[in-house]
């Protein structure tokens, strides 16, 4: 992806790993604080701020909100950067659980008081926000969502509860999708911005899931009272908000996988090159070279799939159904890989906390968030019966 990437990345990349390598390496290490250890939130806060003054929380935003204006390819490649970097706090350096990533698309849609209030504090690093979607019994099925906001004068009274939103634990607002009117069919639904602060409503961690990480939570609203000033984007188009900003988001969670199942294989080939057994290193054994041999096809291919998609989003191509191809694949191919990579290192793959095992761990999630394979396979095959082309 390196060659398709501006010339102008390679000095960003370099602030970045010393960023990482020289301050937050060191205080992930005083803190004693992992990947799978909840983090305090005045240490996040710390983390926004500092990467803020290094010009580098805010750089996926457009030039007129004080970014720069990255392409998809860009974005991509230093997602692919962070994620390679085995450091917790590396997703905070751009903001990628709840800084300036989260609100990019929106900006368009906020009015100058949302702007005000929510979205440049996001900007400069003195909030920090979730987009909230999600629900206990429509995790798929976005058009059945049954949170509820009902106008009440001039403001707006919501009831109901998001499930498994990431970024919720360290939020201080949300973007809400509620059904506002219910007569529809599909029900009419709205974005409402929400402080996380207000009475009634409630921010519950009560699960970890499988990776381990402290970024999810479920948030419940009781008769919580907002302006109807804090509509974004006008009522009766929150469906569309949020599909404005899926297939982008779908492939810019690719290259995070593909970061993940990279390391997994640098590590397997380091370990295949160091672990003796019979009176030699095991990459000697054709079982293993074979295993490596199709986890760096494997990612070959997933960069290529990642690097393509977003070359045709820079060009504005509608990449509904290759943002959903890539999604899936890469997906499924970087599980593939971590799979080898616990396989090549035996007992010490399955070993809870080693970074293979963590990998692993992290990967089969991946199959699930943004989209299950299968609703990828839907999406795919929608577009094509809808175009009647074959091609892909």
């Amino acid at each position: 992806m390196d060659h398709l990437a501006s010339p102008e990345l390679a000095g960003i990349r370099e602030r970045i790993r010393a960023f990482i390598n020289d301050e937050l390496a060191p205080l992930q290490a005083s803190l004693q604080l992992g990947p799978e250890d909840p983090w305090p939130r005045d240490v996040l806060r710390k983390v926004w701020k500092r990467s803020a003054e290094l010009g580098l929380y805010g750089i996926y935003l457009p030039k007129e909100w004080g970014g720069l204006g990255l392409t998809i390819v860009d974005q991509c490649a230093l997602k692919l950067e962070i994620a390679t970097s085995e450091c917790a706090l590396a997703p905070h350096v751009l903001g990628d659980l709840g800084g300036p990533p989260r609100v990019g698309n929106m900006l368009r849609h906020a009015t100058p008081d949302q702007m005000e209030r929510y979205f440049l504090p996001v900007i400069r690093a003195e909030k920090a926000t979730c987009f909230a979607m999600t629900e206990p019994h429509s995790g798929s099925d976005a058009n059945s969502i049954s949170t509820t906001a009902v106008e009440d004068g001039d403001e707006l009274v919501i009831n109901g509860q998001k499930h498994y939103i990431s970024g919720a634990p360290f939020a201080d607002f949300a973007i809400v999708m509620c059904v506002t009117d219910a007569t529809t069919t599909p029900a009419t639904v709205t974005a409402v911005l929400v402080d996380l602060d207000l009475p009634g409503v409630k921010v519950v961690v009560a699960y970890v899931p499988m990776s381990g990480q402290h970024i999810d939570a479920d948030i419940t609203f009781e008769n919580v009272r907002v302006p109807r000033a804090n509509v974004l984007g006008g009522l009766g188009n929150g469906f569309r908000l949020g599909m404005d900003r899926i297939n982008v988001n779908r492939l810019l969670h690719c290259p995070s996988m593909l970061g993940n199942a990279r390391k997994a294989y640098q590590r397997s080939v380091q370990y295949a090159q160091q672990r003796r057994q019979f009176g030699g290193p095991i990459a000697r054994f054709q079982a293993i070279q074979h295993m490596l041999a199709d986890m760096a096809t494997a990612l070959w291919a997933c960069e290529s799939m990642i690097a393509n998609t977003a070359l045709l989003a820079d060009r504005g191509t509608d990449i509904r159904m290759q943002a959903s191809a890539c999604k899936l694949f890469v997906s499924e191919r970087c599980f593939e890989v971590a799979d080898k990579a616990v396989q090549i290192h035996g007992n010490v793959g399955v070993t809870r906390g080693h970074p293979v095992e963590h990998v692993f761990r992290k990967l089969r999630m991946s199959r699930i968030y943004t989209g299950t394979s299968e609703i990828q396979r839907n999406t795919i095959a929608r577009v094509i019966l809808e175009s009647g082309k074959a091609e892909a």
